[in-house]
């Protein structure tokens, strides 16, 4: 198939499969839809592997923790905000590695690490008393990009190509 008809099947899947999940994620409550195209990125970044769609969804899932975590971490300590910062980043950072690269297996290291820095960036103006429930909207939404935005819009172009190539 020429890359021609591959730029246009991949041009119709994310003209609607993407919008299709932006006008249904506010419905489920989930205003944090924004953050599935994020990590379909980092899905198809990693070559559209859906033998690693479960170690990515992982590594994302943990990072949502970990800003959870770390966002908890900082309130409790006692030191400067410039230095809580400093050392929460550096401790669970590292970790994060650490861990990622001995379970390498179950968990995808740049999905950890992206899936933090979302957290972190969507909970941490929000303070405590207005986090409540985005851990679990932000993780819903990780899990959308992976599986949805990543992979079932690969399979549905790939299906489309197939289909073309049969009418030739």
């Amino acid at each position: 198939m020429s890359k021609r008809w591959d730029n246009w099947t991949l041009a119709f899947c994310i003209a609607l499969l993407p919008p299709l999940w932006a006008v249904l994620a506010p419905h489920i409550n989930i205003s944090t839809g924004a953050v599935a195209l994020i990590c379909a990125g980092v899905y198809v970044a990693n070559g559209n592997k859906v033998s690693d769609a479960v170690k990515i969804s992982i590594g994302f899932l943990l990072g949502d923790f970990w800003a959870w975590a770390a966002l908890h971490i900082m309130d409790i300590m006692p030191w400067n905000a410039d230095l809580e910062l400093f050392i929460t980043l550096f401790v669970m950072g590292g970790l994060a590695v650490i861990i990622s690269g001995l379970l390498s297996k179950w968990i995808y290291c740049p999905a950890w690490l992206c899936g933090w820095a979302i957290g972190l960036t969507i909970m941490a103006p929000l303070g405590m008393e207005g986090m409540k429930g985005y851990p679990w909207q932000i993780g819903a939404a990780m899990l959308a990009g992976v599986w949805y935005v990543g992979a079932l819009l690969d399979k549905v172009q790939k299906m489309m190509l197939r289909w073309l190539e049969r009418k030739k």
